[in-house]
């Protein structure tokens, strides 16, 4: 049971393509999956450590999401990203306020980073 209170929620064309793409890509793990009677994802909810992202299919508003996700090791995280094909749209390296990140977006345009910044 988790004790999270804002479920970050993004929407996809095809959500039912980029659940494994957010898997093997950014390491986030599927929790449930709730199909319709077409198999168009309606609801989804992947799991990031103790945190859960929502996504579901949409034809209006796509892409448009902006994720930050703590990671231990972005060197490591990173790596694997590139390597399973993501597109990186801000390269690793450490920022003015500590932090070590990257941003990449995903198969629809949401942009995701990772890194070390743990907002107080």
């Amino acid at each position: 049971m988790t004790t999270q209170s804002v479920f970050p929620s993004l929407r996809y064309r095809d959500a039912a393509a980029a659940i494994p793409w957010l898997v093997s890509t950014f390491g986030l793990t599927e929790r449930a999956v709730y199909a319709d009677a077409d198999g168009v994802v309606r609801h989804a909810e992947l799991g990031w450590a103790d945190n859960i992202i929502m996504i579901g299919t949409s034809d209006q508003g796509t892409g448009a999401g902006w994720l930050y996700l703590t990671v231990a090791n972005p060197d490591a995280h990173f790596a694997s990203a590139v390597a399973a094909g993501a597109r990186v749209v801000r390269e690793l390296g450490d920022t003015e306020h500590g932090s070590r990140e990257y941003t990449a977006r995903d198969l629809e345009g949401n942009l995701w980073s990772f890194g070390t910044y743990l907002p107080a």
